[in-house]
């Protein structure tokens, strides 16, 4: 149902006439999306909340200028992309370097899966079903220019027109098509070069074997047989933390001199970010007398190797909707 639709339901003409309840209604229905569009914008799952709460309020005390001459989406999708420019203005005014993201975030799959399904009539919708939230995508992009970034947002993801992402950016139509020609060149240098075959949200057999024994040689802290899995070129972070490591040997070492190969008391639960296979690690703590959160680790898996494996925190794990203990027994 489109917002003009709705209105005519409230039996009203435009949304200067909607009350502040009926208002959030219309805004809820996109919210997940924007939160998605403004995730990809600033890398950070709480940035985006926090740009997502500042769309919905500029919206609120702007609905008088919603014209009707673009659909309801299209106007917060405007207003979420501002947003998401002064808050880069504000906190990063510089974008990554280097190929690492520190304030990257995961994005949980069963909060993608929310998702409403495709609108022919609204194009935005198509920015679902693309495979621009897996991480390597976000880190290439937190190595554009916040400007040239939207546009190419806009643009390759969201599918909209020049003319409408320069008037929503104040520029020209050649000011909008040469910063795209930009992003894509830095998109190119900074994507990996294999991504057409990036196993994205449908792993097969091959890549969900693969996923387990990287889980049982973790737990068995197995450096040997997880450094079989891992491809020349491997590249591992771990955000916050700054440091990337590129290559087996590096990354190897790095596990080495971190003590993992020490390691023990650890289980693994299976789980899944940003449309990625993905392991949450517990480590057994004698004083509470079970598992606590330790780590989750990412996978990018092409062709039957680890290409890339993207270390969180602890602290990701309640966004995650991951226990927060588990019990001696095994149980969860």
């Amino acid at each position: 149902m489109s917002a003009d639709t709705r209105l005519a339901e409230l039996g009203v003409s435009g949304l200067g006439e909607v009350d502040e309840s009926a208002f959030s209604g219309l805004a809820e229905r996109h919210r997940r999306e924007l939160h998605v569009h403004c995730y990809r914008m600033l890398g950070s799952f709480e940035d985006a909340e926090d740009t997502v709460q500042e769309t919905f309020l500029r919206a609120w005390r702007r609905r008088e200028t919603f014209a009707g001459r673009s659909t309801f989406r299209a106007w917060l999708y405007r207003i979420a992309t501002n947003a998401c420019l002064d808050l880069l203005a504000r906190r990063r005014p510089e974008p990554a370097t280097g190929g690492e993201v520190r304030w990257l975030q995961p994005y949980p799959d069963r909060l993608l899966d929310e998702l409403p399904a495709g609108d022919a009539d609204e194009p935005e919708s198509i920015a679902v079903a693309r495979e621009t939230i897996e991480l390597a995508y976000l880190v290439a992009v937190q190595h554009l220019a916040p400007r040239p970034r939207a546009v190419l947002i806009l643009r390759d993801v969201l599918g909209w027109p020049a003319k409408d992402v320069a008037e929503l950016l104040g520029d020209s139509v050649n000011s909008v098509n040469s910063a795209l020609q930009r992003a894509r060149a830095g998109m190119r240098e900074h994507l990996p070069a294999e991504r057409q075959d990036w196993t994205g949200g449908e792993e097969d057999a091959g890549t969900r074997e693969l996923v387990r024994r990287f889980t049982d040689a973790s737990v068995a802290t197995d450096i040997p047989t997880l450094a079989s899995m891992l491809r020349d070129d491997v590249r591992c972070s771990m955000p916050p933390t700054p440091g990337l490591h590129i290559g087996r040997d590096a990354v190897v070492n790095d596990w080495i001199n971190d003590g993992f190969d020490g390691m023990t008391g650890l289980r693994a639960v299976p789980t899944a970010v940003n449309r990625q296979p993905a392991v949450a690690f517990y480590h057994w703590r004698e004083r509470e007398g079970a598992y606590l959160p330790l780590t989750i680790d990412v996978l990018r898996v092409t062709g039957g190797a680890i290409t890339e494996i993207v270390i969180f925190h602890h602290d990701q794990f309640p966004r995650l909707g991951l226990p927060e203990r588990l019990p001696a027994d095994g149980t969860e």
